[in-house]
């Protein structure tokens, strides 16, 4: 049937937005029925639904998913919410490529089952609670932020939720993921150790912040089962975890009279930021410097040097949380899982044995 043929049948209406009265009207049945094909409801025949399938594949009709998903209770979609920087997300997906890793394994996850996702900044808790209802959201995954006003609005909901990086005491009774943040610290001091380093720098941008905390303990076992001391002066917490604030640490570092010849930084954009604040100031990574990062994103494989640092799969840790997500809505799963991922050490040019 040409498009002179469809727009006969359909009153004209091609060159508007076709509505299901059109698609019954072209098929021959009611609206209703045309209803119950779109949503699945067994209660037309084969014959016929394949004639609505017809004539919505003819006219090129686009049903209207929103009142699809009020329908059926499930909207096919997920929701990502990420602590804000200030009242935007822009400033991370820009300066970390940690949250770019992790989004495209939620993605990959997410469009295999069938699921489409949302991503938004987490503000008040009222407005969260709020945008999940508005978008009829089947599940939601939070990244590092669950503070105790934010839960005591969010349990109030049915909505499943996945937890990542989540220490702030309430990830317990929700599903959540993490990694082995203490073992990762302890690996990256015990590299930098065994190189014959002994005045080690440790750097992270929330040395209040459970995670940071927990790379610091392990740092700190390393050096105590080394019987080395850890000099506060070399404590050193950054703005936050972009790349320059990395730049203004390593600036500050080459300016300062220090004994320090290797450094820990928590994130692998800090340690880039740090070499780049280095070289500029006329020292060499590792020469005078040995540095290890945290996280092993793709980009540190192509720094220069390459970066030594801690490998966490982060593709996989947005996959997991995606497929732990969808299992739990899917089959209806109640009882929390808990899950921690496994790190290494990635050794590559930015570390090397102390010259003597």
């Amino acid at each position: 049937m040409n498009s002179n043929q469809v727009n006969r049948l359909t009153g004209g209406t091609m060159k508007q937005k076709v509505t299901i009265r059109d698609v019954a009207k072209y098929a021959g049945v009611s609206p209703a029925t045309v209803s119950y094909v779109i949503n699945d409801v067994k209660k037309v025949s084969d014959e016929t639904k394949d004639r609505v399938s017809q004539a919505i594949k003819d006219l090129n009709y686009q049903p209207d998913f929103t009142a699809i998903s009020l329908s059926k209770k499930k909207s096919n979609m997920l929701g990502v919410m990420i602590p804000l920087v200030g009242d935007s997300l822009a400033p991370i997906f820009k300066e970390n490529h940690y949250y770019s890793e992790l989004i495209s394994g939620i993605e990959y996850v997410s469009r295999k089952n069938g699921y489409d996702f949302l991503i938004s900044g987490i503000g008040k808790p009222e407005d969260c609670k709020n945008w999940v209802m508005k978008r009829n959201l089947d599940g939601l995954i939070f990244l590092n932020s669950f503070p105790e006003h934010l839960y005591e609005e969010m349990k109030t909901l049915s909505t499943p939720l996945v937890l990542i990086d989540t220490y702030e005491g309430y990830e317990d009774f929700y599903s959540h993921i993490r990694i082995d943040d203490e073992l990762g610290g302890y690996l990256a001091a015990k590299h930098l150790i065994e190189l014959g380093h002994t005045s080690i720098g440790f750097i992270a941008p929330r040395m209040k912040g459970e995670i940071d905390q927990k790379r610091f303990r392990g740092f700190q076992r390393a050096m105590q089962e080394a019987n080395l001391s850890i000099n506060e002066e070399l404590i050193f917490e950054s703005k936050n975890g972009s790349f320059e604030s990395g730049y203004c640490i390593g600036t500050k570092i080459a300016e300062i009279n220090t004994e320090m010849t290797a450094i820990f930084a928590t994130a692998d954009i800090l340690a880039m930021g740090i070499i780049k604040a280095l070289n500029e100031n006329g020292k060499q990574v590792p020469n005078d410097y040995s540095i290890v990062g945290f996280d092993d994103l793709m980009i540190s494989r192509y720094a220069s040097p390459s970066l030594t640092t801690i490998r966490q799969d982060v593709v996989n840790k947005g996959v997991v949380s995606a497929q732990m997500l969808i299992d739990a809505i899917e089959l209806k799963e109640t009882d929390p899982t808990a899950m921690t991922l496994p790190v290494e050490l990635v050794v590559r040019e930015s570390t090397a044995r102390l010259s003597l």
